[in-house]
């Protein structure tokens, strides 16, 4: 009889220490008690959606030059003309210098005041679009400009993609910039770059129709 009774105990035992775990794995498994559920990366799509043009940033958050370069690196993939990657870029994130920028962009100035990283964009001229020094056809020097704009393009989504926001501004003064920077005459100044964390919600801005930009054949 004690002998039923001990196997009894401990077969109960065994049943509630099942429940318990059970119970465990089902919190476990919840989002909320999931720290990586907050930290996972944005989809492709939510990337894009959030991505805006902002005008606005948080003075209190900054960026640090490790997070800056991992952003850098992975604009690195960007397809370009012969795989020449003729994009450059020129970092400012210490107070002297992201003066000296903010000084450079003419009415941007108030706008990115507060952002923490200002990257100034170039490309080197004769590379994409040449073969043996000459123009393969009428765009040119364009084929340097359009490949700027992948890299950049690529920049503003993987900034998006770790939770920055950005603003591309081609109002600025390129002589005052490649004397800033000590930019060499066989690259064209670009754009400037904001980089930051947006003080407030965007609205959504308006887009044209979409037969009046695709036409199909």
């Amino acid at each position: 009889m004690y002998k039923k009774i001990l196997f009894c105990a401990a077969m109960a035992l065994m049943i509630l220490s099942g429940c318990n775990s059970g119970n465990s794995g089902n919190k476990a498994a919840s989002p909320a008690a999931t720290p990586s559920a907050s930290a996972s990366s944005p989809t492709f799509d939510e990337v894009l959606k959030t991505r805006r043009s902002i005008r606005s940033y948080d003075a209190s958050k900054k960026i640090t030059e490790a997070e800056v370069r991992t952003l850098l690196t992975a604009v690195q993939e960007a397809p370009s003309w012969a795989n020449f990657q003729p994009s450059k870029y020129y970092v400012a994130i210490g107070k002297e210098k992201l003066e000296a920028v903010q000084n450079l962009v003419g009415g941007n100035k108030d706008r990115i005041i507060n952002a923490p990283v200002l990257i100034v964009s170039t490309f080197e001229k004769g590379k994409s679009g040449f073969f043996d020094g000459k123009a393969l056809n009428e765009i040119g020097e364009g084929w340097g400009a359009y490949d700027n704009g992948l890299s950049n393009c690529y920049l503003i989504m993987q900034a998006r993609a770790m939770g920055f926001d950005t603003l591309i501004m081609g109002m600025r003064d390129s002589d005052g910039l490649r004397k800033e920077f000590n930019i060499p005459a066989e690259e064209t100044v670009m754009a400037v770059i904001a980089l930051g964390y947006r003080s407030g919600e965007p609205k959504q801005p308006g887009h044209r129709p979409f037969d009046e930009v695709v036409k199909f054949f």
